[in-house]
């Protein structure tokens, strides 16, 4: 499911001027992985990441997740105000993944 903030014209109309994005991965029965959760930098400290966030988590397909997660390199703060907290000690174990940096490397490295 993916979630887009967008300007308003001069008439209240959405524009096609994009300002904030949010994905969310889930089988919209049990799982939820939030990712790729931006406002433009332009438009941050107007609270609209809040409001992104009650947006997707009060979305009336998602109300009977029984987990959700996501990974954040600097906004631990903005998710605990909505509801969100650390994984705990005993739970991280669990996780595993898979890293590829250099993935969208072309060949010659650039």
């Amino acid at each position: 499911m993916c979630f887009g903030l967008f300007m308003k014209d001069n008439t209240g109309n959405i524009s096609d001027s994009q300002v904030g994005f949010a994905r969310l991965v889930t089988d919209k029965a049990t799982f939820a992985y939030l990712a790729d959760v931006f406002i433009l930098k332009q438009h941050r400290g107007k609270g609209l990441s809040k409001w992104l966030m009650h947006v997707i988590q009060s979305h009336p397909a998602l109300q009977q997740l029984r987990r959700w997660l996501l990974t954040t390199k600097d906004a631990h703060g903005l998710y605990e105000q909505t509801g969100w907290v650390k994984v705990p000690d005993d739970y991280v174990y669990r996780f595993m993944m898979r890293h590829n940096p250099d993935v969208y490397k072309n060949k010659e490295g650039q």
